[in-house]
């Protein structure tokens, strides 16, 4: 069947067809599809691949012939075998959970004798836009169907034959595994008016989630008619307090800035309480000098390095042959800080750069992040749980750490098998949305013959 359509007034309305039947689906019917799903990718892994080999190469010339694209998209774009494999598994793991379709959120008896259930229900028919992440075409398939919804899938024009391939496996795969025609669907080859065109399907389509950066979040607020949740990007913050383990912190750290940069829930900013600086700063520049992250500092970082390397120099010069880094590398501190600029506070990077600042208290930190976050994930690392609390009760974001890298902020990593994306909203879902994100709810009420009075 196919997956591509021309029409999107034609493949929303088959995904409304499908999502009726698939709201009434047994969770062993869409746990089996799932699972075909996942047995289609291993089995068809070589299609998978040499479909991302050309969009790869497409991504390849367009860096060489307008401007470099960024590892970080790159990165994000690119599958192989490992990854292909893990985008199966996610889907068997998601087979393996929970069905929340039918949960009793609720349930009483009335004074009259009328019993009044809440239910867990499929929203019917979620619209995914994405940019640039192929395995969100599984991911969000998965997620959708196990809670009883119909898909409709647009992805970027930088993935088309990866998100083409991706999008007809799971549809045959599903539809032969019993589920129903259109539950699956992708819509592509249009620029701009077609999503208009997607965004504006209000008969058809319940809910349209964005993943992609600020201009796929702006193109969809001026013209989306259909309720939208956010997944939005990720201006992460790591502070340091003052009573911090400065070995943990600067694991933590590393991790959250350098384990996979491209990826909207890793720091952007490192905040330093300024008792602890002096102790803390010198290695983690060293480190962070290693791992190839550039930094945009404040001025009280850069006058902080600034006094480390004169010191450095002085006790070279005076025959101490002094040095920084546990390599020997003398003082890198100059090569890899820049001038911070207010833009930097607020720019989520998606690459190996990180700002730094030096902040007074645990205050000054939460009233940083209030200003320059994007409500996505935010980390304190402290041994003082009331600087702890205070953090957790005055950091506004989905997701707020405690001695813990932000790189945890992931539906698979919560236990939900996958993700949608991460809202930053807070009506519906905030967060990972995976499948009790992706229901509404539905009030069961039954009685014997009552009539109001």
């Amino acid at each position: 069947m196919a997956t591509i359509a021309t029409s999107v007034a034609d493949t929303c309305a088959a995904a409304k067809r499908a999502a009726r039947t698939l709201a009434q689906l047994d969770t062993s019917v869409k746990d089996a599809a799932l699972q075909a799903i996942a047995a289609a990718l291993v089995a068809r892994a070589d299609e998978v691949l040499a479909a991302n080999e050309l969009d790869m190469q497409a991504a390849d010339r367009r860096s060489a012939s307008e401007a470099d694209i960024g590892d970080a998209l790159l990165d994000r774009l690119r599958l192989d075998e490992t990854r292909l494999a893990a985008i199966a598994a996610a889907v068997r793991q998601i087979a393996a959970l929970a069905d929340p379709v039918g949960e009793v959120i609720d349930g009483h008896r009335l004074p009259n004798g009328l019993d009044v259930r809440k239910v867990r229900v499929p929203l019917g028919v979620v619209a995914v836009v994405y940019e640039a992440r192929p395995n969100v075409t599984i991911d969000a398939a998965a997620l959708c169907l196990k809670s009883g919804n119909a898909i409709v899938l647009r992805g970027s024009s930088s993935a088309v034959h990866s998100n083409a391939v991706l999008a007809r496996i799971a549809a045959e795969a599903a539809v032969a595994a019993g589920l129903p025609d259109g539950c699956v669907s992708l819509v592509a080859g249009g620029g701009r008016e077609e999503l208009a065109e997607l965004a504006t399907q209000r008969d058809s389509v319940d809910l349209i989630i964005p993943r992609g950066g600020e201009g796929l979040k702006d193109a969809l607020q001026a013209v989306a008619t259909v309720p939208v949740i956010y997944a939005a990007s990720g201006n992460c913050h790591v502070y340091v307090d003052a009573c911090a383990d400065i070995e943990q912190a600067r694991a933590i750290v590393i991790n959250a800035k350098t384990q996979r940069p491209g990826v909207c829930n890793a720091a952007e900013t490192l905040l330093v309480h300024e008792s602890i600086a002096a102790a803390f700063l010198p290695a983690m520049l060293d480190a962070l000098a290693d791992a190839g992250v550039t930094v945009r500092a404040d001025e009280r970082t850069r006058a902080l390095a600034a006094s480390l390397w004169e010191d450095d120099s002085s006790r070279a010069a005076a025959g101490n042959g002094a040095t920084t880094g546990a390599a020997g590398r003398r003082a890198p501190h100059q090569k890899i800080i820049e001038d911070a600029t207010e833009q930097d506070w607020a720019t989520e990077y998606l690459a190996p750069i990180l700002a730094v600042a030096v902040v007074d208290c645990v205050e000054d930190a939460i009233e940083h992040i209030a200003r320059y976050g994007s409500g996505h994930s935010e980390a304190i690392v402290t041994r003082d749980t009331a600087a702890a609390r205070a953090f957790q009760l005055g950091v506004d974001a989905a997701c707020v750490y405690v001695n813990a890298s932000t790189r945890f902020t992931d539906g698979g990593e919560f236990g939900m098998g996958a993700e949608i994306g991460n809202s930053t909203q807070k009506l519906h879902a905030r967060g990972p949305i995976g499948l009790r994100e992706l229901c509404t709810s539905k009030y069961l009420i039954e009685g014997d013959g009552h009539v109001r009075a």
